[in-house]
């Protein structure tokens, strides 16, 4: 019988349903998850999950530090191989990765790694804690090039990246075609920006909100804007939409988690646009094929900024400058149906080839094996 993989992760996102139960079925892995301390991330039904075998209990210890009970023994239990997740805030991680060095078993910690904005003192605690590690998985190369230039060996680092429901996501995309959806709404034919995701304060909405403000003005420039989630902030946009009288030109649409509903407002969107920080999104908008603006200040960002390459797959502007915000949206809004055909093919391909649970378990296998 092949020995199995342990997964000791904080909390198992609802999002990684598919990555988990493909690494529970192909790895295998059996999963000892636990629910992250003050975490606003919505977990998995772990019933669902393929290889679950024990749920842990994480208890705060001191501010951010906690400890997951019950996670320390499996250390002890015959697997060669740990993936953990790569918190140093897990004080019983520590110590799963001690004992495992003594043990001589591997352990590959799974991280954000470097953002580019840590402090003196935070650099030294992840440098000890990466170190203890036998490998670290990273959600992309931007953190693995911060960590070259800190010290750390090249073959240490290796990017894993992100998925979300990607087979389910292609499906529908396969199906999707140009659509009256938006005309039906506003009645105009004007291109449409699109948000994605929680409304809330941090991602910066009012300056959107003034760009179309600020285009609606213009000749030939004038933009709907459609914005999709759920308020989490008591945030006042709809105040903002109506003192610049963009009653007819923003769309509330609100949450949805249909993907086939959000499959068609995607698809016929014209950009995607987050003025503030980005994560998720990015992954979700160009899978349908729709370009990404966000801004520059990649140390804020969540690591699948990345996948935005400027002129390709979207772009970014200067953070909090809505005069830049508003030269970057102009600049695509002229693009060609030819070259906007070419920027849906370019997002395809970078979600194809590397944000998708099969690139994701294919790099684990490869890594497992060495």
């Amino acid at each position: 019988m092949k020995i199995k993989t342990c997964c000791i992760l904080n909390i198992a996102p609802i999002y990684r349903i598919p990555i988990f139960n493909l690494m529970g079925k192909e790895l295998p892995c059996d999963f000892f998850v636990g629910d992250k301390v003050g975490s606003p991330i919505k977990k998995m039904d772990y019933a669902k999950l393929l290889g679950f075998t024990k749920e842990l209990q994480n208890k705060r210890i001191y501010h951010n530090f906690y400890w997951q009970k019950g996670a320390v023994a499996a250390v002890f239990k015959p697997y060669k191989n740990y993936i953990l997740t790569g918190e140093p805030f897990c004080l019983s991680s520590w110590l799963i990765l001690i004992l495992a060095k003594i043990l001589g078993k591997k352990t590959y910690l799974w991280s954000h790694g470097w953002y580019g904005n840590e402090t003196r003192s935070k650099r030294i605690l992840k440098k000890i804690f990466f170190n203890l590690a036998t490998k670290l998985l990273l959600y992309g190369d931007y953190a693995r090039e911060l960590m070259i230039k800190e010290g750390f060996k090249a073959d240490k680092l290796i990017p894993i990246y992100n998925s979300l429901d990607y087979d389910s996501q292609i499906n529908f995309r396969n199906k999707s075609t140009q659509t009256s959806i938006y005309f039906e709404h506003f009645g105009n034919r004007n291109p449409v920006l699109l948000y994605v995701g929680r409304i809330q304060k941090i991602k910066k909405l009012d300056l959107l909100i003034e760009v179309v403000g600020i285009l609606s003005k213009e000749e030939n420039h004038a933009c709907n804007l459609v914005i999709i989630g759920r308020e989490t902030d008591d945030f006042e946009l709809k105040n903002l939409v109506d003192k610049l009288g963009l009653q007819t030109s923003v769309w509330f649409y609100g949450e949805s988690y249909k993907e086939e509903e959000l499959a068609e407002l995607i698809y016929n969107a014209t950009l995607s646009v987050t003025p503030g920080n980005i994560g998720l999104t990015v992954m979700h908008s160009m899978v349908y094929g729709l370009p990404v603006i966000t801004h520059n200040n990649f140390a804020e960002q969540g690591p699948e900024f990345e996948a935005i390459q400027p002129g390709f797959t979207g772009d970014y502007f200067e953070e909090d400058n809505i005069n830049d915000l508003l030269r970057v949206i102009k600049s695509w809004l002229v693009k060609t149906n030819n070259q906007k055909e070419n920027v849906r093919n370019d997002c395809y391909k970078i979600i194809d080839e590397k944000y998708n649970p099969h690139n994701q378990i294919k790099i684990l296998k490869s890594v497992l094996s060495t």
